[in-house]
């Protein structure tokens, strides 16, 4: 991240009727306030969750940032304090092996066992569940969220859910007719919201009861396999619930105030709104947000991998443009690829300007506010993401060097030691280029309109006043298209891309060549004139 930043001081606490900042953050922020208003509580807890039976993906990210944001909104709001735990529901049992880790045949003789009973496939830490909780942890932890870790492991086992699982044995009978109505009738014979922990397999057991012993606190069941009856606690670790019934349980146990899910779970929310009331206590506020769809519009999933990792994103632009991409209309779904990380950059960059001429209700409304928790980056970015992006394909770069050489050009005082932001892109632009780019270059040969179009271009640049700007290059570039007949302005546009970038389309040209230089533009027509109709 930025290193320097103007530190906003955190307005008194509003009203919820007026002068609220138009952003989502502060409209969730607002719900979860009357609902603490109603019942006097003075704290808030947030929570999210995670399914740790593959390796953590950037959708887990986005919800942990988006829940940070709106725990930030309410301080600001309320002055009220608040947590946020990130759940792992790691006592689940491992249902299929992932397709994107290794040493999958010895995962397989482990299936149905919870995932903190699983040797690690990876070698590094005492289980399955315990390599990934790390791998969260450690992402999660990349951004700076302040959040508490919690493992439904240790949870079960140290008895801090015990309480509530007795109370559901009490009503037991309530959750049931909760419950079945939703399942198929194959489904139904044999469903029981508790899973008993096989003594000597260790295996999850999904089986229906044949005892509920309430005074007890215990459940009987039959091992379908051997016919061998037991008799298990619900406490203690000895038992896990049903996922839905688990997720109730998890609210009601901690007093859960607010938390997000993907639209996938609308119906698993209303369900386990019901159980959680059955049980004594009120659902958490809740907000769904859209699945991100991979390259192929399929949803990303943690077990196939599919879809861009963090690590992939952070290896070409920074952190703050993936949370600019998390942060847009999280009701929307949206293409998590490759190609949409320059645009994220370039919202960022013109978001993080519009802050620096923005103070009280309009800079709480930029994403930029809540990205940074209420810090603004003080440093100025002065060209684009995609600008660098098609900088860098022309010169081919492969060092900084030549880039800041043409930065320079255009922004004489920025230095990699000043303008760290900058600094940071310019390396992110080089990778981009290497990876996706160069590979993708296709310059095409101009036909006999745009050949004359671009003649008199390169005619008239030397012409422009000395240290001409980009308006008055722009200004220029428009004023020969509308002298030949192109269908419109676009189609000429489109010739200097393809022609002279090799690319479908890039960014202002007028910027582009008042920051690569008028005798290098002017090569650069020349060289496409001069190349044979036939290259591509």
């Amino acid at each position: 991240m930025t290193d320097t930043f103007r530190n906003m001081a955190p307005p008194p606490p509003q009203s919820l009727l007026a002068d609220l900042p138009k952003a989502w953050p502060f409209e969730e922020a607002a719900k979860l306030a009357t609902r603490l208003a109603k019942t006097g509580a003075q704290r808030a807890l947030f929570a999210t969750g995670y399914g740790p039976s593959g390796l953590p993906h950037i959708g887990t990210f986005g919800e942990v940032a988006r829940t940070s944001w709106v725990r930030h909104a309410f301080g600001v709001l309320t002055g009220l304090p608040s947590r946020l735990i990130a759940f792992s529901d790691d006592m689940d049992g491992l249902r299929k092996v992932p397709d994107n880790v290794p040493n999958r045949a010895m995962l397989e003789g482990h299936l149905g066992k919870p995932l903190t009973r699983i040797p690690d496939p990876f070698g590094t830490h005492e289980s399955f569940g315990a390599h990934n909780n790390a791998r969260l942890q450690g992402f999660l932890d990349t951004f700076g969220f302040d959040y508490q870790f919690a493992s439904a492991t240790d949870y079960y086992t140290a008895g801090r859910f015990d309480a509530a699982l007795l109370r559901l044995l009490e009503v037991y009978d309530e959750v049931m007719a909760v419950i079945l109505p939703t399942l198929g009738s194959e489904r139904r014979a044999t469903y029981a919201p508790v899973l008993p922990i096989h003594p000597e397999t260790g295996i999850v057991m999904q089986v229906a009861l044949t005892k509920i012993d309430r005074d007890a606190g215990t459940v009987a069941w039959r091992d379908p396999e051997s016919g061998k009856s037991y008799e298990t606690p619900v406490t203690g670790g000895h038992c896990k619930l049903q996922w839905k019934a688990d997720w109730a349980m998890r609210w009601h146990a901690l007093g859960v105030d607010y938390e997000m899910s993907g639209k996938d779970l609308i119906d698993s929310v209303r369900l386990s709104g019901k159980i959680c009331r059955i049980l004594g206590s009120m659902p958490p506020e809740a907000y769904t947000y859209e699945l991100f769809l991979d390259e192929n519009g399929q949803k990303i999933s943690k077990s196939k991998g599919n879809g861009l990792s963090v690590e992939d994103w952070l290896r070409y632009a920074p952190p703050e443009s993936l949370a600019q991409f998390m942060y847009n209309a999280p009701h929307r779904a949206k293409r998590l690829y490759f190609d949409v990380i320059p645009r994220a950059v370039d919202e960022y960059l013109a978001n993080l300007e519009r802050a620096h001429a923005q103070d009280g209700a309009a800079l709480m409304a930029n994403p930029v506010w809540h990205i940074g928790g209420g810090a603004i980056p003080v440093e100025d970015v002065p060209l684009s993401f995609t600008l660098l992006l098609n900088l860098a394909a022309v010169v081919n770069a492969e060092r900084a060097d030549i880039l800041w050489s043409f930065i320079r050009r255009y922004a004489p005082a920025a230095t990699p030691e000043g303008n760290p932001l900058l600094a940071r892109l310019v390396e992110h632009a080089i990778i981009y280029y290497r990876d996706f780019i160069r590979p993708a270059k296709r310059h095409r040969a101009p036909d006999d309109l745009e050949r004359t179009a671009l003649a008199e271009l390169a005619a008239e640049l030397p012409h422009l006043a000395q240290g001409a700007d980009e308006t008055a290059i722009q200004t220029l570039l428009y004023d020969i298209g509308k002298r030949h007949p192109f269908p419109d302005l676009r189609a000429w546009f489109g010739t200097l891309y393809q022609v002279l970038l090799g690319q479908a389309e890039g960014p202002r040209f007028g910027n582009f060549v008042a920051i690569y230089g008028i005798p290098e533009t002017i090569a650069l027509i020349e060289a496409a004139l001069a190349r044979p109709a036939d290259a591509a």
